[in-house]
């Protein structure tokens, strides 16, 4: 009779624990549900730190031998202009002309006053960005000397980059991290709730666009990062 009420009060303390358990079990199950997901916004402004300039000029002719020697002849001066104001040979790029016949255009019927048309570009590629940009300032110099550099054409704008991103990585990724928590803290706090662990996140691409159109020197870095927290009660 006695070992039966001790196996009787054994189940009955087994049956209470594993209610305790499965209820414990539940409430944290919910507890899991309740989670905020929230964003932290990185931003910073860098220089570019390389710039790409095309130097395009066109070139009229009728005779294709007389054409070539002024290209020749006006790829020199602007070769030596660069030069002389620094920029190396390495940084310069020498790119053979795009002519076009205007008398073997086919869907042209207009009279042309000059047969061929000549596109001649000279790139210079440099991370020394503001002797460039001291240079761009400074080519009607080149108009002295009877070379005419034409602009307006998409296809030889000027480009500026920043190939630093590996450098600024990390702080931006800290700081929009940071960004996030305390939004999520305040969520928490106004909710009445208490923030927990991180139950995910996920980091978005990083984007290098224009400052503004008259600043292309300037760059704008932004990272978003998105983190899904607990809340506790």
């Amino acid at each position: 009779m006695k070992s039966r009420i001790i196996e009787a009060a054994i189940i009955a303390v087994g049956i209470t624990l594993l209610g305790y358990m499965i209820r414990s079990g539940i409430e944290n199950f919910k507890e899991r549900d309740r989670v905020v997901s929230v964003k932290g916004l990185a931003e910073l402004e860098v220089a570019a730190d390389k710039v790409v300039w095309p130097l395009m000029y066109k070139e009229l002719g009728n005779d294709l031998l007389t054409l070539y020697h002024n290209i020749q002849t006006k790829n020199r001066t602007i070769v030596a202009f660069l030069q002389a104001n620094g920029i190396k040979d390495e940084e310069i790029t020498v790119t053979p002309a795009e002519i076009i016949d205007m008398e073997a255009e086919r869907y042209s019927s207009q009279t042309h006053p000059y047969r061929y048309n000549a596109t001649s570009v000279i790139t210079v590629s440099s991370t020394d960005v503001e002797k460039v940009r001291k240079l761009i300032a400074e080519q009607t110099e080149l108009l002295k000397q009877g070379v005419a550099i034409t602009g307006g054409d998409y296809r030889y704008s000027i480009l500026y980059e920043f190939t630093g991103l590996n450098s600024i990585k990390p702080e931006m990724i800290e700081e929009a991290t940071n960004n996030a928590r305390r939004a999520a803290e305040k969520f928490a706090t106004d909710s009445g709730s208490k923030l927990g662990k991180i139950r995910d996140a996920s980091q978005g691409q990083f984007t290098i666009t224009d400052r503004d159109a008259n600043t292309p020197f300037i760059k704008n870095v932004r990272v978003v990062t998105t983190i899904n927290y607990y809340l506790r009660k």
